[in-house]
């Protein structure tokens, strides 16, 4: 059964609760935390909800530790909580 796009939503936040203010999770932890056997098919649904939730100001996305734009990232990604300063 595929995962409704507020379920990966809810998992993202859930993840990051569970982890210090300043870690960032990987969109795999996601992925593999819905669907266990077969996350992989969730790789992109999962960076999408990650968008809308940078969209939204709730997280940020990042690339080896920097910012970036939640569109145009390529490559592996990290998703932290936005940060306000």
């Amino acid at each position: 059964m595929a995962a409704s796009d507020g379920e990966l939503e809810d998992r993202i936040r859930a993840l990051l609760d569970a982890r210090a203010d300043t870690a960032s999770i990987c969109p795999s932890d996601v992925a593999r935390a819905v669907a266990p056997d077969d996350w992989r098919p969730l790789m992109d649904p999962v960076r999408e909800a990650a968008r809308r939730l940078a969209d939204a100001g709730v997280v940020e996305i990042t690339q080896k530790g920097d910012l970036v734009d939640p569109e145009s990232a390529r490559g592996p990604i990290r998703i932290r909580w936005a940060r306000t300063n």
